[in-house]
């Protein structure tokens, strides 16, 4: 029988080595029970016990009477404890000890990354050394374990764990299924309203079903829901400034908006179109004013205005 980490074996207690623990054997090798590895009562000679084997933090193979959250080729969600710039994330293993995630398993965008309190699903491996550690669980670990939506989801909001954050958008695990799992879902780039780190919770709605079970999602509202969301903002946002006016409008770039105010620039537009219509906003060029204030400013006024407010916004 093989001593190989990450695996529950049945062994036989050989002796005591007082102050260290027991020596087990498999009769070929042997390993040591740490008394600070015991649960339960104390063994006896000879007694059998079973202990899941590891390698400890000098990298000595040896064996715990507790229970890790996963064994070797396993997969589980686990919670990021720690995260180390050139090593990776520092995962919750439940034996007291942290799990490496390396950072060559984590996206290549910082901004992509996990911070602590998220919580990865990850395959228990090892390395070339036969120590334990993580690999991000991909489509192969998670695809069987998932069911598909019901038509109900459509256009409902769900919550769920990221799997993966690319360029082209985030994968999620959505809520709903036995032992953690559930549907497995897209959130294209452009329906995100910030990047998501892999291991992040992230609430979205369900915009498409697909023939194979799988959901398109959304971090955006249904449009007539997060008009007026929009328009309150950006009314709020004149009302703060000076003399009520922003260089904002129509014409203003994409990014420009999505940097400051968190949305689209379709999404800005609706929202304008509706202050307008209300009567509550008024363009002017590439500014926008609030009905009263851009009623009250004079023709010489109005030539100061943008400059002092560019001023400002620079």
């Amino acid at each position: 029988m093989s001593l190989t980490a990450g695996t529950i074996q049945t062994l036989r207690v050989a002796r005591e080595v007082s102050p260290y623990g027991y020596f087990l054997t498999d009769n070929e090798s042997e390993v040591l029970l740490h008394y600070t590895e015991l649960v339960g009562k104390k063994p006896k000679i000879n007694d059998e016990v079973e202990v899941f084997i590891f390698y400890d933090s000098e990298d000595r193979i040896a064996a715990t009477m507790k229970r890790p959250a996963l064994l070797l080729g396993e997969m589980a969600r686990l919670k990021v404890a720690d995260v180390h710039p050139r090593l990776g994330c520092f995962l919750e293993f439940g034996l007291g000890r942290h799990l490496l995630l390396p950072i060559s398993e984590l996206p290549e965008k910082v901004e992509f990354r996990p911070l602590p309190g998220d919580e990865v699903h990850v395959v228990l491996g090892h390395d070339k050394a036969g120590r334990l550690l993580a690999r991000t669980a991909g489509e192969d670990e998670l695809g069987p374990l998932v069911f598909e939506a019901p038509q109900a989801w459509r256009n409902q909001w769900v919550e769920g764990w990221v799997t993966k954050s690319l360029q082209m958008g985030s994968f999620v695990m959505v809520d709903g299924g036995v032992v953690g799992f559930g549907v497995y879902g897209l959130i294209p780039a452009p329906e995100r309203v910030r990047p998501l780190r892999l291991g992040e919770r992230v609430s979205a709605r369900v915009t498409f079903i697909r023939e194979d079970g799988r959901v398109n999602l959304s971090m955006a509202k249904l449009k007539q829901e997060g008009r007026v969301e929009d328009a309150d903002r950006i009314l709020a946002f004149l009302k703060e400034r000076p003399g009520g006016g922003m260089p904002y409008s129509d014409d203003s770039p994409a990014e420009t908006v999505k940097q400051r105010f968190g949305i689209s620039k379709s999404a800005f537009k609706r929202a304008l179109g509706k202050l307008m219509r209300e009567g509550l906003i008024t363009q002017k060029g590439s500014w926008t004013y609030l009905a009263d204030s851009a009623n009250a400013d004079s023709a010489g006024n109005d030539s100061a205005a943008p400059a002092t407010a560019e001023r400002t916004e620079e």
